[in-house]
């Protein structure tokens, strides 16, 4: 699975790891996320979250 960057403050989502802070249970990919999730440090939407190449 793909992981994702949060562009403004460098956030990787890891969906091996998922965010159980986040109520992200690790294995869920990112398109799996609800639209209501945020990140864990910024607290922006998914909209800005991009991928990141391996």
């Amino acid at each position: 699975m793909k992981k994702f960057e949060c562009e403004p403050c460098g956030y990787i989502y890891d969906p091996a790891a998922g965010d159980p802070d986040g109520g992200i249970a690790p294995g869920t990919a990112f398109e799996d996320i609800p639209d209501d999730w945020v990140c864990p440090i910024c607290g922006l939407g998914k909209d800005v979250f991009v991928p990141v190449e391996s």
